[in-house]
């Protein structure tokens, strides 16, 4: 049976309506709620030992960024003594590969993110991590607007 549902989060306004949605489909279905923000990184960005070195102090700064501007201020709203069991977790990766292995983690029902206005031409170029998420994961994906 499994455990938890995964939030994935951007800080948009959209994502902390996935978050909300999350939460209340956590306590009614008695699950843990795993909130993620995923900061986009690929470990092929530098190659020298001195760029590699600054990569590492810059990955420890994003995350320091992250929980303070994205993460935390969710986790707290939704944290209620003896009620919603939470959790809040930074990774650096491709954001919907990431969130699908948390979501292994995790053992997720499923995934919950918000539909991030992108522009038409943006999104057909670039595709969208809901978009991604519904071709990678094998877990529901609920995209919440």
């Amino acid at each position: 049976m499994s455990t938890s549902i995964v939030v994935g989060l951007d800080g948009s306004d959209s994502s902390n309506r996935a978050a909300d949605a999350g939460a209340d489909a956590a306590r009614r279905h008695e699950l843990r709620l795993v909130l993620a923000c995923v900061v986009p990184w690929s470990p092929y960005s530098f190659t020298t030992a001195e760029e590699n070195e600054r990569r590492s102090i810059e990955k420890e700064r994003e995350v320091r960024a992250a929980h303070e501007r994205v993460l935390d201020p969710v986790v707290e709203r939704l944290s209620v003594p003896g009620g919603l069991q939470v959790e809040g977790l930074v990774r650096h990766g491709h954001p919907a590969e990431t969130l699908v292995a948390i979501a292994r983690e995790r053992d997720a029902a499923w995934i919950t993110v918000g539909r991030v206005g992108q522009s038409r031409v943006r999104t057909l170029l670039f595709g969208s991590t809901p978009s991604s998420l519904i071709q990678l994961s094998s877990v529901p994906v609920l995209v919440v607007p």
